[in-house]
């Protein structure tokens, strides 16, 4: 996972630039989150080659004027759970009145992610001053886990997106998400799970276990689901925390060592995935083999 603070965005073409700007890369897309302090007017323009999701955390702003390529016209208030669809290469030209926010998006290749689950966002047109709250919890989420844990996982993005696809399609594409949900094959079953033991340690992404199985990533989700009863972050992290258990009986690494040993980007989102699975803290369960 690559962690870029302060940096170059896909949102960067303002006639000023905001605070804590704050941007997380992975295989398929990256998230960045920022907040601006009240300032009475900004404008600009807004082109990316990824497809972009974006969300008003908090604050907003007294008026919000858009056009976008294709015709697309948008002027009223910015309010907090806020959400809006800018296609990959379609221009947003904007200005904001009085505008004090926090501020989520997530960028998505468009090479990457096509056809993805059986569906398909190639054909949204753009999205303005829409309240959407799965959206906009999705984004919130994102953000608090990101503040909370210095970083966002790889397998967790891949995940979320590909929620966020199908959930886009579906509401408002109208697509039907073909239901091609098959078990995976005892082999490559077998293929994948010794490719996550043998990777605990490093960044597993759904795209590479996908591939392990030959299949797309959304279908693999599905199939991988349907052969195991779990989805493959569960599973991973399920691995992770079996692996942990055994160290944590018999090593004297710190949580903070054995967090990265076991692949995990902190030591905060060891300790939260480990209770969760344990009801008990990585320091908690130490001390029971007196170590």
């Amino acid at each position: 996972m690559h962690r870029v603070i302060e940096n170059a965005s896909t949102i960067d073409r303002l006639s000023s630039r905001p605070d804590g700007w704050r941007r997380t890369q992975w295989a398929n897309g990256a998230f960045e989150t920022a907040y601006r302090p009240m300032t009475s007017i900004v404008e600009g323009r807004i082109l990316s080659p990824n497809h972009l999701i974006m969300a008003t955390l908090s604050g907003g702003a007294e008026r919000h004027e858009i056009s976008a390529d294709g015709g697309h016209r948008y002027d009223g208030p910015d309010l907090p759970s806020t959400v809006s669809f800018l296609p990959a290469g379609c221009e947003r030209r904007l200005r904001l009145h009085n505008v004090g926010w926090r501020w989520a998006a997530i960028a998505l290749d468009p090479a990457k992610i096509s056809g993805i689950a059986g569906a398909s966002i190639e054909g949204l047109g753009p999205l303005s001053g829409s309240e959407d709250s799965f959206v906009w919890n999705m984004l919130a989420e994102f953000e608090r886990v990101d503040a909370l844990e210095g970083g966002l996982d790889a397998i967790y993005c891949d995940t979320m997106s590909l929620a966020l696809i199908v959930y886009l399609a579906r509401r408002y594409g109208g697509a039907r998400v073909k239901d091609t949900s098959i078990k995976l094959p005892a082999w490559r079953l077998r293929r994948v799970t010794e490719f996550i033991d043998a990777h605990l340690s490093a960044t597993i992404r759904i795209a590479d276990l996908a591939d392990l199985a030959q299949l797309s990533e959304g279908h693999f989700h599905r199939a991988f689901r349907a052969a195991t009863g779990q989805t493959p972050l569960a599973f991973v992290h399920a691995r992770r925390v079996a692996m942990a258990k055994q160290l944590l009986a018999s090593s004297k690494l710190s949580v903070a060592q054995m967090a990265l040993r076991v692949g995990f980007i902190s030591p905060a989102h060891f300790a939260r995935v480990f209770r969760s699975m344990t009801g008990q803290s990585p320091s908690q369960y130490r001390r029971s083999f007196h170590l």
